[in-house]
């Protein structure tokens, strides 16, 4: 079954976003501009249907799409982003997926971050970071059972989301930070830990059976491919200086 990646242009306010874990640094936003198109081409590359939501030049943080919503085969849940400035944002991403998917809310006084929210088959990971709360964990719970997922918390520390800290690699495999996440909460899954100079290094998009990672990590590179795992790999430093990742800049969901 195809992908739909949706994505969003890079804001020319990017210099504007929150930032919580890393020192902020100047953003080439041109060179960001065309990172994210690189990306973009990417995923089309690999067979995903590309569709753009709507520019949202005043939301420094928009082109991070995936905090905007959890999408399910089956349902896709509209967040409330844990930074009342990127609650703007969900609008578009409505009008996008209500054709898609039937749709649901976090409601106040819950916040979720899509960024928080790592989905292995019917178990959904969810990290308690400053984004996302225990209220918004406990709606996302009541939103999936009767679906027949199981929503499991998971802690974070260190860095801004679940996924800065872990992300899949296969059905049975996940990568990770153990300094940010310990890997006892995703028994019986295999973790495999990035190198100690690599910390933002456990951030992979999945497609099927291949990987799209960011050049930055060398030595995690290597380590995947020595797994024998299909890498693709994106520029995505200038992203980064927005404490963004390859897993925020698309939401995807199969056609």
């Amino acid at each position: 079954m195809p992908w739909i990646a949706l994505t969003r242009a890079v804001s020319p306010t990017i210099a504007d976003c929150e930032i919580s874990h890393i020192d902020r640094t100047p953003i080439d936003v041109a060179r960001a501009i065309r990172q994210h198109a690189q990306y973009e081409h990417t995923l089309a590359e690999l067979g995903c249907e590309v569709r753009h939501v709507p520019p949202a030049p005043e939301h420094p943080d928009a082109v991070f799409i995936e905090d905007t919503a959890v999408v399910l085969d089956e349902l896709a849940i509209i967040t409330r982003p844990g930074a009342e400035s990127r609650r703007g944002e969900t609008a578009a991403v409505v009008t996008a997926l209500q054709s898609l998917r039937p749709l649901a809310y976090i409601e106040a006084p819950g916040t979720v971050d899509g960024g928080d929210v790592l989905v292995v088959g019917p178990r959904i990971f969810v990290g308690r970071t400053e984004r996302t709360n225990d209220e918004g964990i406990a709606q996302l719970r009541d939103l999936t059972a009767s679906l027949g997922y199981s929503v499991v918390p998971v802690a974070v520390r260190g860095c801004l989301h679940l996924k800065t800290a872990v992300t899949v690699l296969d059905e049975h495999t996940v990568l990770h930070n153990p300094a940010w996440v310990d890997a006892d909460a995703f028994v019986p899954l295999q973790a495999v830990a990035v190198p100690d100079d690599e910390p933002m290094a456990a951030n992979v998009v999945r497609l099927d059976d291949t990987l799209v990672y960011a050049e930055s990590y060398p030595r995690t590179l290597a380590m995947l491919r020595m797994r024998g795992y299909h890498v693709v790999t994106v520029p995505a430093d200038e992203l980064a200086k927005a404490e963004g990742a390859v897993t925020c800049c698309s939401m995807l969901l199969r056609a």
